[in-house]
């Protein structure tokens, strides 16, 4: 590596500011405020979510039910869909599929 064109790479704790979980890492991203933790000075940076607040990974993630949206989409423009987005087509005047 060319020494003097990377970043700073070092020891970080992320805080979740809603628990207060920490999760120990290492980044680039500065930081004025420090902790030693095993004798390692850390920077300290605060984060609004993380895995254990973020809803997907809670298990308090809402789906939406779009089984109307797509019912209504299909009811008004399903006629007017052709080509790839559509497996059959409706049949020509002859009677072949197009």
């Amino acid at each position: 590596m060319k020494q003097g064109i990377h970043p700073d790479y070092a020891p970080v704790v992320f805080i979740d500011a809603n628990t207060g979980c920490e999760f120990l890492s290492r980044t680039t991203k500065k930081s004025s405020e420090k902790r030693v933790i095993d004798g390692v000075e850390h920077r300290v940076i605060s984060l609004e979510i993380t895995s254990d607040t973020h809803p997907f990974w809670t298990g308090k993630m809402h789906r939406v039910d779009t089984a109307g949206r797509i019912d209504r989409f299909n009811k008004r423009f399903g006629d007017q869909i052709v080509g790839a987005k559509r497996k059959t087509r409706k049949p020509t005047k002859e009677g072949a599929e197009g």
